[in-house]
């Protein structure tokens, strides 16, 4: 489909790739047909990509769910999945999280850069990234409570892994917003910077990820995602066996 019909494109130069929704007339809302498209992404992804950069075309990185395509009575629409019984309506849902889960693959590292309003899905969509570069006028919400809806993009084991439960609990239960300075001060911006200089600071950071071995830099991410989830002993073994396996690589008597 055209980047018209879609509604997101995919660039990539390199080992970067770069996701850019570019519905700038409605602050790039977002529809089921972009997150067909983006899942469409991960498949077609190149093997030598190793960074994806993921932004809004215009002045907002996303405003959040299209209400006119989910609010009508079509395809993907709320009326539709309230249809369904309760099993395929959950799957339908776990099609619609593989957009934004393809973001989480060990084999990159996804950087969100975000400028004005990122809402609601929009806030899902930077969370599923690594790592968040954020605009002085950059604003945050988990807006969906406002619609008496959870978030369901895959946002939330995201959010309190950044912020803590019960910080986690009052952004999503009241659904307020938050500036690029208190994202900063409670864990949510890898960086914040100067809207003029967005494009420029995600350019230094990828240059920044891409300087390195690529091997030591997968291996270093798998051993912090999984840190949570594992004891200290656990991850003291995790990191054994990572270094062996790097040691055997770098003296080429790897498999």
């Amino acid at each position: 489909m055209t980047v018209e019909a879609t509604g997101v494109r995919l660039e990539c130069d390199g080992p970067v790739a770069t996701v850019t929704l570019c519905r700038p007339d409605v602050l790039n809302a977002q529809t089921p047909a972009m997150w067909r498209a983006m899942t469409d992404f991960a498949r077609d992804l190149p093997g030598d990509v190793r960074v994806v950069v993921v932004r809004g075309e215009g002045r907002a990185f996303s405003a959040g769910l299209d209400l006119s395509v989910a609010g009508a009575s079509g395809p993907g629409s709320f009326a539709e999945l309230a249809t369904l019984p309760e099993q395929e309506c959950a799957d339908r849902i776990a099609e619609l999280q593989a957009a934004f889960t393809w973001l989480h693959r060990p084999d990159i590292i996804s950087v969100a850069a975000v400028q004005g309003h990122a809402i609601g899905a929009g806030f899902q969509l930077a969370l599923a990234c690594d790592l968040r570069v954020l605009a002085q006028d950059a604003k945050l919400a988990m807006a969906e409570v406002t619609l008496g809806l959870v978030p369901d993009l895959a946002g939330t084991k995201r959010l309190v892994e950044l912020v803590g439960y019960a910080r986690a609990l009052e952004i999503c239960a009241t659904g307020r917003r938050m500036d690029a300075a208190e994202a900063d001060r409670i864990g949510l911006a890898t960086l914040v910077v100067p809207p003029g200089e967005l494009d420029g600071a995600v350019r230094d950071l990828t240059a920044g990820l891409l300087a390195n071995n690529r091997d030591a830099v997968v291996e270093i991410k798998a051993l912090l995602a999984g840190a949570a989830g594992r004891s200290h002993a656990e991850q003291q073994r995790a990191e054994r066996e990572a270094q062996t396996r790097r040691l055997r690589d770098l003296a080429g008597r790897g498999e």
